[in-house]
């Protein structure tokens, strides 16, 4: 990541462990991409105890949290978050006001702050819809660790002109570049309009992280997820360059496109399996 740090923010507290250094990167990286403006946005990562207990102690709990539903699926695993009401912008120069460690008690009923969340901070206000997703996506990937929410300009924008289906969403956003189909080939979920913040939303979106790996919220962002940082970050800069494309070229005649054939030539060669019922081409198998 090329982002450059000033003076201040290396000698913030914490910036010197690799996973909040991490977080302080990513949310400089979206603020500066136009995607978290004002307290939008929020991100968690899922941690090992042993790449916690090389900087933190693991055995004080500065104080504990009530979640808003327990959480036994996710019962003593670790997560770094973002802080609800935060600014991206900040992050970077003051990691243990804008972000917080958390672990999930062993029965799943409360969380145990073990570092960040300063002057009684609280964590997302999306944690729900996190810890949803995270149980989810467990389910299907081992490795997973990383949900990221933001308001991807281009996407969002999106939602607003082109029907709301996810079959043709998703096709529409692989034509855009020919590296998409590659990069999520499960395609994109699409939710109705929700109130954010709710149970609801975080249920809704977990059904869909069941089969894909990003869930577009509409008129509000979209949410993403990896196995690092860097992957969840990436999922999300592939579908937003996508959705500027099209967003660039809505309204005017088109005169070529990247075919089925061609997807599912492209599909073939790099070794990944479009998702069913999107391509009417059935060559990917030969």
């Amino acid at each position: 990541m090329n982002v450059t740090l000033r003076n201040e923010a290396t000698q913030a507290p914490g910036w010197n462990i690799p996973f909040i250094r991490e977080m302080a990167e990513i949310t400089q990286h979206m603020w500066k991409n136009g995607w978290g403006e004002r307290n939008g946005g929020n991100v968690s990562y899922l941690l090992e105890e042993e790449e916690v207990a090389r900087y933190i102690d693991v055995h004080q709990v500065i104080r504990r949290i009530k979640p808003a539903f327990s959480v036994h699926e996710l019962a003593g695993k670790y997560v770094i978050v973002t802080a609800s009401g935060k600014y991206f912008k900040n992050v970077l120069a003051d990691p243990e006001s804008n972000l917080g460690l958390l672990r999930v008690s062993n029965d799943g009923a409360e969380l145990e702050v073990l570092w960040g969340l300063k002057n009684g901070a609280n964590p997302t206000s999306e944690l729900p819809t996190h810890f949803m997703s995270h149980i989810e996506r467990l389910k299907v990937d081992p490795d997973h660790r990383v949900v990221m929410h933001n308001h991807a300009t281009n996407v969002l924008a999106m939602t607003f002109i082109h029907e709301l289906d996810e079959v043709k969403f998703t096709k529409t956003l692989w034509q855009m570049c020919t590296e998409c189909v590659v990069v999520f080939p499960d395609g994109v979920g699409i939710i109705p309009w929700m109130v954010p913040g709710s149970n609801e939303i975080g249920r809704e979106t977990a059904e869909k992280m069941k089969e894909v790996h990003a869930v577009i919220w509409p008129q509000h962002g979209i949410f993403g997820t990896g196995t690092t940082i860097d992957e969840a970050f990436g999922l999300i800069e592939t579908i937003e360059k996508a959705a500027q494309v099209y967003m660039l070229v809505a309204g005017h005649e088109i005169q070529q496109r990247i075919t089925d054939e061609q997807l599912t030539t492209l599909a073939r060669a790099f070794g990944v399996t479009p998702r069913a019922g999107i391509l009417n081409s059935t060559k990917i198998s030969e």
